[in-house]
């Protein structure tokens, strides 16, 4: 668990909804790295727990049933390469909602799989997670079209067939 990965925005958000009257129940997957200097402290996840902001699952070893408890998937990353975790929930039809940041903005469109927010922004990650924690309507449309682009673009056959092209490019061969 990483400050990176906008643990912060995350923690303010939930405090935020809160004080609004529409507390979310938000689950924390991960262990804090003490060996990274960006890691958040081991103290601070049980002081957020202890808070009742957060509930805190550790290391997950299924994810595929994690996501299948959970109505939606959050990542407010501050940058990214292409993210897995987002890739692997839309994958499962859950909708998404993460900061507008190359990476993020390759698995989700604003609107169509999920909600796209500024970087270090509390409010405007609050104000997305809030839309659809109240909608199921729109979480089950932005799920499936999260799904199908899952399919449609980052199978694995995909990425490995353009993967291959590339190589095949680099090294003078026709493709």
């Amino acid at each position: 668990m990483l400050w990176d990965k906008g643990l912060a925005e995350l923690i303010e958000a939930a405090r935020l909804l809160r004080a609004e009257g529409r507390p979310v129940h938000l689950l924390l997957a991960g262990n804090p790295d003490p060996g990274n200097p960006a890691a958040v402290p081991e103290e601070t996840v049980r002081g957020w727990v202890g808070e009742g902001l957060v509930e805190w699952l550790g290391h997950v070893e299924d994810m595929p049933a994690l996501y299948r408890s959970v109505d939606l998937v959050v990542l407010p990353s501050y940058r990214e390469g292409l993210p897995k975790g987002l890739i692997e929930a839309a994958a499962c039809g859950l909708p998404l909602v993460t900061t507008d940041v190359p990476g993020c903005r390759e698995v989700v469109t604003d609107g169509v799989e999920g909600l796209l927010v500024p970087v270090r922004d509390a409010k405007a990650l609050a104000a997305a997670i809030g839309r659809l924690a109240a909608d199921p309507a729109l979480r089950a449309r932005m799920g499936a079209a999260a799904r199908a682009k899952a399919l449609a673009q980052f199978d694995e056959r995909i990425v490995i067939g353009r993967t291959m092209e590339v190589y095949r490019e680099l090294l003078g061969e026709r493709v």
